[in-house]
């Protein structure tokens, strides 16, 4: 499979989309995105908002039915969850690169 022209996401697209492999609302996403950083990342309201609607343009993302008309739930595409995928192969060959350079190094 060919890379994505997407990659790579950033930090805080990364954490969203990851957030949204379970359906959630605004707060449950920024509160996820928190957790799943070990707080290295906080999500402001409009930054979350903003990027949601441009990862809903870019298909990443979509809405999905809620029982609260208040609360608008998203979840992860099938192509979301593709370049996801793809992003954390790229960090883990990263990740062994550099191991196996600092071995090397010894």
């Amino acid at each position: 499979m060919a890379r994505s022209p997407r990659l790579p996401l950033t930090e805080t697209v990364y954490y969203i989309l990851l957030a949204l492999l379970q359906p959630a609302h605004g707060y449950l996403i920024m509160s996820r995105v928190e957790e799943l950083s070990m707080g290295q990342v906080r999500l402001a309201p409009g930054t979350l908002y903003g990027a949601l609607d441009n990862l809903v343009k870019q298909r990443l993302i979509a809405r999905v039915p809620s029982d609260d008309p208040r609360r608008k739930v998203y979840r992860i595409t099938d192509g979301g969850a593709d370049v996801l995928a793809q992003d954390a192969r790229r960090m883990a060959h990263m990740i062994e690169a550099y191991e196996q350079a600092q071995g090397a190094e010894r």
